[in-house]
């Protein structure tokens, strides 16, 4: 799986004029199931996810996660970030996982990091979204998993 992370001090995702997921401090997790990817993947990646230490401690250093502050997260499916722009102007999405197994795994990530403990807001999967962001920071992170 492949992710791309920004720690917010709030973020919301709107489909069709309505909110459907919104929080406070945390994380915003763009996620993007490949071709290949299985659940090991999305249970690797949660943890990951809620264990980065990509928070202020007291010495202002980045040195807590999102479980050490008690931070939300904000879980928005892009198969966008499988792009392969190696030819042509056209990006190509081959490698991304097909969009049944995506969407399931899409979902069982946002399970396994609400066991975790964190709370999470979702973006609709496949849907055309708005995501609204306040990076804090700024703080972006590309991980592969």
């Amino acid at each position: 799986m492949r992710c791309l992370i920004q720690r917010v001090s709030g973020a919301s995702v709107t489909v069709d004029g309505q909110v459907v997921g919104e929080i406070a401090h945390g994380m915003l997790v763009l996620v993007c199931a490949m071709a290949g990817d299985d659940e090991t993947h999305a249970e690797r990646l949660a943890k990951k996810i809620v264990s980065l230490r990509i928070f202020r401690d007291e010495q202002d250093r980045m040195n807590r996660s999102l479980l050490d502050i008690g931070g939300q997260a904000l879980i928005v499916s892009q198969f966008t970030l499988a792009a392969d722009t190696s030819r042509g102007n056209r990006p190509g999405f081959s490698s991304a996982a097909p969009p049944e197994q995506g969407n399931a795994l899409y979902e069982r990530f946002c399970d396994l990091v609400t066991g975790h403990g964190v709370t999470v807001a979702k973006g609709e999967f496949g849907a055309d979204m708005a995501v609204s962001l306040t990076n804090d920071g700024p703080v972006t992170i590309w991980l592969d998993v």
